[in-house]
């Protein structure tokens, strides 16, 4: 019996196995923010330790930091000492550092990969759930707690219990207009926010294969949303251009030894996964959420579906989500007045998806009514956008570009919506107060966003601009 992609990459870094138990596993690269390092740190000092291997760990702060002058200190004192303690650390133990106005700063999970310090057959960690993003590139990416941030620094090592595969086949091609948030947002409501608790998945058929690599990253971000350990998506050329000439990826020789392995990285023909999902591009619309966490969605032109009677529990949450966002069962959302609009994040914070945003509100002006974000997920991404001129576009619609950082995908910092507003997001959860408290967010991809930005409601079509 062949093997699969993720088993071959884990059992290529297991240090030891522990019988009946799980393994110890090699990471390869570790990824630090603001948020849920400090406690790790503390924990080295008190034990008189250093980092392992320093080479290994790279720090950038964006939780925490403002989009809007970066260049002053940071006013809100929670945050500013957040950001502080990072750079702190990361000085006291020699790990390399993306601090504020440094070109190689943004959000963790896009900087990664844009630099090649993200590369195919990895183990990558970060204490944060949306790490699995890196599994776009053909890695086994995941989020970890706090402990185990302090287990990788002391060791480069983490004690993991080995998870179940499942492969999800998306076949044919998406329709024009549906993006890889239409797609990730379509899987996590068929599987449902715990369909795929307990397993790593691969994502796999000619719609898969046919995205970018910033798509495939946009899909892997979204794993965890149905409860997946992570996602990955087997290397190709589109992976190896993707990679070829980034700062931090192999050149030369080295170039030449690691395409060669990064070849051999895919799924066997007869590999078993312990689960699989067969899904249809052409059944997929443009999404949108309705209800308080990613699992509640549906088409744009589609109504609310009616809550599911046959079990009580879930009825009753499921209308406690709809008496929070202020909707009912059996409504569209189609013509919903909108009053912020945020475009970035992780999840859909690259230059593709401000060209996506670009193209439709070229020669259009925002609506009056909206407040729009739009953030970079890193400088390198805020270049791009300027050395395109997409920026220009984008003024004249009358749009500010921010600074790059994690913004509105969270309450972590100034942009915040306000209570009762109702915000489209591109980020990746629409959990109450999730945006700030009290705000109802409404997931979607970069092009439903655009159209809300100009015309100031929901579409029920994304012909309606």
């Amino acid at each position: 019996m062949g093997s699969t992609l993720f088993d071959k990459i884990w059992s290529a870094h297991v240090v030891n196995h522990i019988p009946d138990g799980p393994d110890q596993l090699y990471i390869d690269r570790h990824y630090c923010h603001e948020v849920t390092s400090p406690q790790a740190f503390a924990g080295l000092r008190s034990r008189g330790i250093g980092v392992f291997r320093p080479g290994r760990t790279v720090c950038s702060p964006d939780h925490n930091i403002p989009t809007l002058n970066q260049e002053r200190p940071i006013a809100d004192p929670v945050s500013r000492n957040q950001v502080e303690t990072l750079e702190r650390n990361a000085r006291d133990f020699g790990l390399e550092y993306y601090g504020l106005c440094d070109p190689r700063n943004g959000i963790i999970h896009v900087i990664g990969p844009e630099s090649g310090l993200t590369l195919p057959g990895q183990t990558i960690v970060c204490g944060d759930s949306h790490t699995s993003t890196h599994g776009a590139l053909g890695s086994v990416a995941f989020g970890i707690g706090t402990s185990e941030v302090e287990m990788v620094l002391a060791s480069q090592c983490i004690i993991q219990p080995r998870p179940k595969t499942m492969r999800i086949t998306v076949k044919g091609h998406l329709r024009p207009g549906v993006t890889a948030k239409d797609l990730a947002l379509y899987i996590i409501t068929r599987m449902t926010t715990g369909g795929a608790t307990g397993y790593f998945v691969e994502y796999a058929g000619e719609a898969v294969e046919n995205l970018s690599m910033e798509g495939r990253l946009t899909l892997c971000n979204l794993s965890i949303e149905m409860g997946a350990r992570g996602g990955l998506v087997a290397p190709d050329e589109t992976t190896f251009e993707y990679v070829k000439g980034r700062r931090a990826a192999p050149v030369g020789e080295e170039w030449d030894k690691a395409l060669a392995y990064w070849k051999t990285l895919k799924s066997d023909d007869d590999a078993v996964f312990d689960k699989e999902e067969s899904l249809d591009a052409a059944d997929i619309e443009p999404r949108i959420t309705f209800g308080t966490n990613p699992g509640m969605g549906m088409g744009i032109s589609e109504c609310i579906p009616a809550a599911p009677e046959h079990n009580p529990i879930e009825a009753q949450s499921y209308r406690k989500a709809l008496e929070y966002m202020g909707f009912r069962e059996g409504e569209k959302l189609a013509g919903k007045k909108v009053d912020y609009v945020f475009l970035g994040s992780c999840t859909n914070g690259r230059v593709e998806d401000f060209r996506a945003f670009a193209s439709v509100v070229k020669g259009k002006k925002k609506h009056p009514d909206i407040t729009a974000w739009l953030v970079p997920g890193s400088h390198a991404v805020e270049k791009q956008i300027r050395d395109e001129g997409i920026d220009k576009v984008l003024e004249e619609a009358g749009f500010e570009l921010r600074q790059p950082g994690c913004s509105a995908c969270l309450a972590m910092n100034d942009d915040k919506i306000p209570a009762g507003k109702l915000a489209v997001s591109t980020s990746n959860r629409n959990f109450e107060g999730r945006q700030g408290p009290g705000a109802r967010t409404v997931l979607a991809g970069p092009l439903v966003a655009a159209s809300v930005a100009i015309n100031g409601v929901i579409p029920e079509t994304l012909d309606a601009q």
